[in-house]
């Protein structure tokens, strides 16, 4: 279950986790200077442009929230690059592990950073390949492989939808910029489409955070090595919705649709990661299903549009942030030492880790809302804005009360019942971890306890100023240890009283939990399973009436397709041209004895019964038609339509000498008819759009634009190959390299080819 370690003693292995921590502790850094400019409502705002043409600028914008998202993953990025160094030993990939990861980590600062929706979709989607890659890291796993493709695809099609849901957004306001959305608030919010608009992004939203119905791809992401999952799916990734919805918050919240989504779903999605989490044996499964849990409150309070409720959705992402990447760093340092993570096999670990012991205490009790801790804090601030808010304050209350009872439970599961009571190891003997395994452990969970301890400095320098950067009208925010006797404090004594008792029921709330999973009438993965499925019958479909391999039937509805599109435009417009039928009046006598032989080729061609002769005939009126251009003044067009029937009668000839006769005509007569009909179409077609061509006044400024600077800018006197190699150079090496790509696969395919099995 654990990651090979054989050779994690090379002193090697650990300096690279060291060395590449630099680059987010060196972005950590910077960003806590710039705290001073954001407590006092500055803003730091940089503007590039990326496509003029369409009006898209890479802007990019520091204010409170975005630096609190900042300093999380740059923080939380410090901890995993060194932990990663130990847990992955002397993994033969370890080095394209950190690409990858830092790949995403500069992903994610530019996804919060950015103050363009359009540079925000980019980005968004380039976390999704990323995280694709690292949860795919392990790729001989068929596991690994199966979960990272779910991940990809149900994030990725919410990140479709919500490009869609941006670019409507985008056409209501007229600009794609954030901050110039939040003035027309009131008018996006009156449009007809900000339903749909709604609809779209919170797609987004809400697939990339896991909330239900599409949680199930979260705990499946945990095939993915523990540095990635303390890093992608506890503090980075999966807060990209969130921080989303707080970014348009002012621009799209506060409506009855909004408040009612958001809060109805986070409160689902609470409660059902909670009770899911109650009954894994699996430490790291229920460690995401506490992640599920806690995205669930976040998306819950970010439907209010209090103060005391958007600041509780703030304070416990961070609080969240903190604890959560601790213990699952924490998991994957007992499944290092002791092979193992299973809830069953460990047990009495405190002697033989005492430091990882201390570490799991501290973030635990954060984790359980213990008093002097940040989760207390966080818990009780939770309360206050679930009590005071007007859409649906019991709901929001019940689920916050018993998802958070739940996690005190698990909090206690995972302190309690592992690391007291009797030894239990059955893979090999447990002893304390190297320091970069249990450092970034205890940073983490030392603060939930500092911060628990100074919570006005934190509310000051961190929660306010990203609570005022998106909702302005924000009350003062005070982070305090005590409140004095109140509702919100009875609650959190209620909590750790039910989470008390719910420790020592826990083996039937296990059970509980495993019979509720078991009994659901379907799940978000059979769903998902369903629509591969449908996707891949589909598809199968699709083949077998438009792939099925008849070239006759594909040039069929090719040129079915082309007359009726053309032909119903020359409809819709009444013929708006002019076609002149009386061109036969300056036709000369060799034209209309070419026009005769071309006429004839063609008879041939319908009734020969050798490949050959109809190959040749093709030949003669490709030759017609050049000498047809050779009379009326184009030697160059000429002698290229001759070079090409040239070579296409010798390449198609010795072509044709490996292939068997031709068989005997069995269309039937029916086939026949459309064939014919649909042959006289085109010709018809094309014959009328030439006939306009030539009797309307022809536009000569692109001609002489040729003629003009063909030798001044292009150097050339041809004005053909001038067009061809100079103006229209990217066309043309487009179509050397499509040649050229062809000509590579047929060779490859008649070097591949096998003498047929007789038997066959």
């Amino acid at each position: 279950m654990g990651i090979n370690t054989a050779t994690h003693n090379d002193m090697h292995s650990p300096a690279i986790g060291w060395w590449s921590a630099l680059l987010p502790f060196s972005i950590f850094v910077a960003s806590a200077w710039l705290i001073p400019t954001t407590v006092s409502g500055g803003r730091i705002y940089l503007d590039v442009d990326w496509v003029p043409s369409l009006g898209v600028s890479l802007s990019l914008a520091i204010d409170g929230l975005s630096l609190l998202f900042v300093m999380i993953i740059s923080l939380v990025g410090t901890a995993v690059y060194i932990f990663a160094g130990d847990y992955l030993g002397n993994h033969p990939r370890l080095r394209w592990f950190y690409v990858l990861l830092s790949l995403f980590m500069l992903s994610m600062l530019g996804l919060v950073l950015t103050d363009n929706l359009l540079a925000l979709f980019v980005f968004w989607e380039l976390t999704t390949l990323t995280s694709y890659l690292l949860i795919g890291f392990e790729n001989e796993s068929a596991e690994a492989r199966f979960n990272a493709r779910q991940a990809l695809l149900v994030t990725g099609a919410g990140g479709l939808a919500m490009l869609v849901g941006i670019l409507l957004l985008g056409h209501i306001a007229g600009s794609y910029t954030i901050s110039n959305l939040i003035p027309q608030a009131d008018i996006i919010r009156s449009h007809p489409l900000y339903v749909p608009v709604l609809v779209l992004i919170l797609a987004g939203a809400l697939t990339k955070s896991a909330q239900f119905p599409f949680h199930f791809w979260l705990p499946n992401a945990m095939a993915a090595p523990t540095p990635i999952s303390a890093f992608l799916h506890s503090a980075t990734m999966v807060k990209a919705g969130i921080y989303l919805l707080a970014r348009l918050h002012p621009v799209l919240g506060g409506t009855p649709f909004w408040m009612q989504t958001l809060v109805s779903i986070g409160g689902i999605t609470a409660l059902w990661g909670a009770i899911l989490a109650i009954g894994q044996k699996d430490l790291k499964r229920m460690l995401a299903y506490t992640t599920v849990m806690a995205l669930g409150i976040m998306t819950m309070f970010l439907g209010g549009r209090s103060t005391s409720t958007l600041t509780a959705a703030v304070t416990f992402l961070m609080v969240h942030a903190l604890y959560k990447s601790a213990l699952f760093m924490i998991v994957g340092t007992l499944d290092h030492q002791t092979g193992t993570r299973m809830l069953t096999d460990i047990g009495g670990l405190r002697r033989a880790m005492p430091i990882t012991a201390a570490a799991t205490a501290a973030a635990a009790l954060s984790m359980a809302g213990f008093p002097l801790f940040f989760g207390f804090v966080g818990k009780e601030i939770m309360y206050k804005g679930a009590l005071t808010e007007a859409m649906f304050p019991q709901f929001a209350t019940f689920s916050a009360l018993v998802s958070n009872a739940l996690m005190t439970a698990v909090a206690g599961i995972l302190f309690l019942q592992v690391f007291t009571g009797p030894v239990r190891t059955p893979f090999r003997k447990p002893s304390e971890a190297g320091v970069a395994m249990w450092i970034g452990s205890l940073v983490l969970g030392s603060l939930g306890i500092f911060f628990g301890l100074c919570p006005d400095w934190v509310g000051r320098y961190l929660i306010e100023p990203a609570v005022l950067a998106f909702h302005p009208q924000a009350d003062d925010i005070h982070l305090k240890i005590f409140y004095g006797f109140n509702d919100p404090l009875l609650l959190s004594v209620i909590t750790l009283a039910l989470g008390g008792i719910g420790y020592g029921t826990r083996q039937w709330l296990r059970n509980a939990s495993e019979l509720i999973r078991q009994n659901q009438p379907v799940t978000g993965s059979q769903i998902y399973g369903r629509f591969l499925n449908l996707t891949a019958a589909l598809a199968a479909v699709h083949t077998r009436v438009v792939q099925h391999g008849s070239l006759q039937r594909y040039l069929s509805v090719i040129l079915f397709c082309v007359v009726a599109g053309v032909g119903a435009t020359m409809l819709n417009t009444g013929f708006g041209f002019r076609v002149s039928l009386n061109v036969g009046e300056d036709l000369a006598a060799i034209e209309i004895l070419l026009g005769l032989l071309i006429l004839g080729a063609l008879i041939v061609i319908l009734f020969a019964r050798s490949s050959l002769l109809a190959v040749c005939a093709l030949g003669v009126i490709g030759t017609g038609c050049a000498m047809i251009f050779l009379w009326n003044g184009a030697p160059d067009a000429a002698l290229t339509q001759l070079l090409v029937e040239t070579l296409t009668i010798i390449i198609v000839a010795n072509v044709l000498l490996r292939l068997p006769a031709m068989t005997p005509h069995l269309t039937s007569p029916s086939r026949l008819v459309f064939n014919a009909g649909i042959a006289l179409a085109a010709g018809t077609m094309v014959t009328l759009l030439l006939l306009a061509a030539v009797a309307g006044p022809i536009d000569r400024s692109i001609t002489e634009y040729y003629e003009r600077f063909s030798v001044m800018k292009a150097h050339g006197r041809n004005i053909v190959n001038v067009i061809l190699v100079d103006f229209r150079s990217f066309d043309t090496v487009g179509e050397i390299i499509v040649v050229a790509v062809a000509g590579l696969a047929s060779v490859a395919l008649i070097r591949r080819r096998r003498p047929c099995d007789p038997s066959s």
